[in-house]
């Protein structure tokens, strides 16, 4: 698991994680939009978790692995990080506290103060010997990483002494066997990465647990301050080193003046600080002439490892009485013993060339981003610092090189929402001009479906009285429409079915008709082509014509069927087929005029004679 984490779940996509990550070591995903740590580049300063209200940022959890420990059997010692009094401003006695930490299971519980002393006096020996090179304390681990992944060039500057931690660790396993297993506690996050580097016998320390962890383990062990008498703190005990968690304490443990015209040593603390001093030392170190005593936070007393909401000259003031109780009882002699007798311990330290940093994009995709940003002035380009970036060009360049978002950007941000704005202001302006044009559309469509109905019930009147048989039929040669006089031509069974079933619709033609009809129905709907005048026998063998055409291709067909024998029908077709023979003969009298002549006429008027004689019979 890296150090530190991010929920997704629970990520709202604030981004102010990314915003407040003094290294860019939290990348935004193009695709779901949610950032992550990218753990070769976190420096574990721990901004991230502060700043995450929602709480989706987490860190590494040293509880389970604490627990673990102090079942197994074995030695385990607690050293206390001497922030501890601000943590606990309700715990007017350390005593108290101290009993709680032993409660947990710990064998030991030592002070991580007299760890700084031996730091500290390795500070003065070291600063007094500089032989002209300035030296950046590497008691802060988030400083250190900083360092050696970002400004690698300044790693011959950080002293080469163990941070405080793991001089503590090296002390209790002298005096306690190094077969002890440490677990520190204390206000920083970075710690837990630290302490991974030392070995058994090199210091090691084998968890580390924040306030707020331990914390929680008070609380899920019922561990309370009413129910415990006092107990103190195993030996050695610290001297001034109980001052580190204030930025200077560690010059005051080691008696390094801060005198502002004759020290040597500024004390830097802050983000911002600390980034500026290590540009400036890297830029002007001989100009500069002094040693840097650098922290990420202010010193310890807001770490990211202590409980939100504290107040930190509360906490400061805490601190320097907790100091000032514990010198006053301190045997000054044993302490001195004590501090010739572990200085002999190795307390040197090297650092690793880790370089994280990425090559910087071409100027072309910078100015890109600038343009898109609409930074395309360099005075638009100076930056309101709302991203957490010194300028646009810093951002636009973080944007090239993949890892942040051009969403990220306010003032970008919030021109896309009024851009967007407009564009919904222009689409609900275009969507009430719809509306309207549908509110007319479906007015005019009410009208022409009522005129459709009107025409419809028309079609349908003038269908049943129609003096032939009519019907449409479907695909599938089932029954659309049947008019009246169809019905009454297929009988009394379908007289009936119409009552229940106007129209017949849905029958089946085969139920209906003969096989020769229903045969040419199928021909029809399957081929398209229609079939006009065809005389066929129905039913009571009477003889019938029958036109069958198509109304959609394959579809639907109709057909009009006429009773031959029907007085009507019987007078029109005999006119049409005599005027049919008419049509013939006078194309052959036409073709044979000259050699019929006369009888040629007589003939058209002998016939023409008959035709009105027809007429006239009723």
């Amino acid at each position: 698991m890296p150090l530190i984490d991010i929920n997704s779940e629970k990520c709202r996509k604030c981004y102010a994680c990314v915003r407040v990550c003094p290294v860019q070591a939290i990348k935004v995903d193009v695709e779901s939009a949610i950032p992550s740590i990218v753990d070769s580049r976190c420096i574990g300063c721990g901004s991230c978790v502060t700043i995450c209200h929602p709480g989706a940022v987490v860190f590494e959890d040293a509880r389970e692995e604490t627990k673990a420990l102090l079942q197994s059997g074995q030695t385990v010692a607690a050293v206390v990080g001497s922030a501890i009094p601000g943590e606990f401003p309700d715990i007017t006695d350390y005593r108290k506290f101290v009993e709680m930490i032993r409660r947990l299971g710990f064998t030991y519980v030592c002070e991580a103060s007299f760890g700084v002393d031996l730091v500290a006096h390795k500070y003065a020996q070291l600063f007094a010997n500089n032989k002209g090179k300035y030296y950046i304390t590497a008691n802060c681990p988030s400083v250190c990483f900083y360092i050696e992944k970002y400004h690698p060039e300044l790693i011959e500057n950080l002293a080469p002494i163990v941070p405080p931690m793991i001089a503590a660790a090296k002390v209790v396993h002298k005096r306690y066997g190094d077969d002890t297993r440490i677990v520190y506690i204390g206000a920083c996050i970075s710690k837990k990465k630290s302490a991974k580097r030392y070995q058994r016998t090199d210091g090691q320390v084998d968890a580390v647990l924040t306030f707020r962890e331990l914390r929680q383990l008070f609380t899920e062990f019922d561990i309370k301050e009413s129910k415990l008498e006092f107990s103190e703190f195993d030996p050695p005990f610290g001297n001034k080193g109980s001052l580190y968690p204030i930025s200077n304490g560690v010059l005051q443990a080691a008696n390094i003046s801060e005198d502002l015209l004759k020290g040597s040593v500024i004390t830097v603390e802050g983000r911002k600080n600390m980034i500026d001093a290590v540009h400036e030392l890297e830029k002007h170190p001989q100009m500069i002439n002094r040693h840097f005593n650098l922290f990420y936070d202010e010193g310890c007393l807001m770490g990211p490892g202590t409980s939100r909401g504290g107040q930190r000259f509360l906490r400061h003031t805490l601190v320097v009485n907790y100091s000032n109780k514990r010198i006053q009882n301190l045997n000054k002699r044993e302490w001195a013993k004590n501090l010739k007798y572990f200085l002999n311990l190795d307390l040197s330290a090297s650092f690793v060339n880790d370089d994280q940093r990425l090559p910087m994009p071409p100027f072309s995709k910078v100015k890109e981003v600038l343009q898109i940003l609409g930074k395309d002035s360099p005075a638009d380009s100076l930056g309101c610092g709302a991203c957490g970036f010194t300028s646009c060009h810093d951002f636009a360049i973080a944007v090239a090189k993949g890892l942040v978002k051009p969403e990220m950007c306010i003032t970008f941000s919030l021109y896309k929402r009024l851009e967007h704005a407009d564009k919904l202001n222009d689409i609900s302006h275009n969507l009430e001009k719809i509306n309207e044009e549908l509110t007319v559309t479906k007015r005019e469509s009410a009208q022409y479906q009522q005129l459709a109905d009107k025409a419809q019930q028309a079609v349908d009147t003038i269908l049943q009285k129609l003096p032939v048989s009519f019907l449409l039929v479907d695909e599938n040669l089932h029954i659309i429409q049947a008019n009246q006089p169809l019905v009454q031509m297929l009988g009394s069974e379908a007289v009936e079915i119409n009552e229940v079933i106007p129209g017949l619709a849905g029958a089946d033609l085969k139920t209906l008709l003969p096989q020769p009809v229903y045969n040419l129905f199928s021909f029809v709907i399957a081929n398209g082509e229609d079939i006009f005048n065809r005389d066929i026998h129905l039913l009571d063998d009477a003889m019938h014509n029958i036109s069958i055409f198509t109304i959609r291709k394959n579809k639907v067909a109709g057909a009009v069927i006429r009773d031959m024998q029907s007085p009507e029908i019987r007078k029109e077709e005999v006119i049409k087929r005599i005027t049919e023979v008419i049509d013939k003969n006078l194309e052959m009298v036409q073709k044979i005029g000259f050699l019929l002549g006369e009888g040629a006429a007589e003939t058209e008027q002998m016939l023409n004679s008959i035709i009105e004689f027809y007429k006239t019979v009723k």
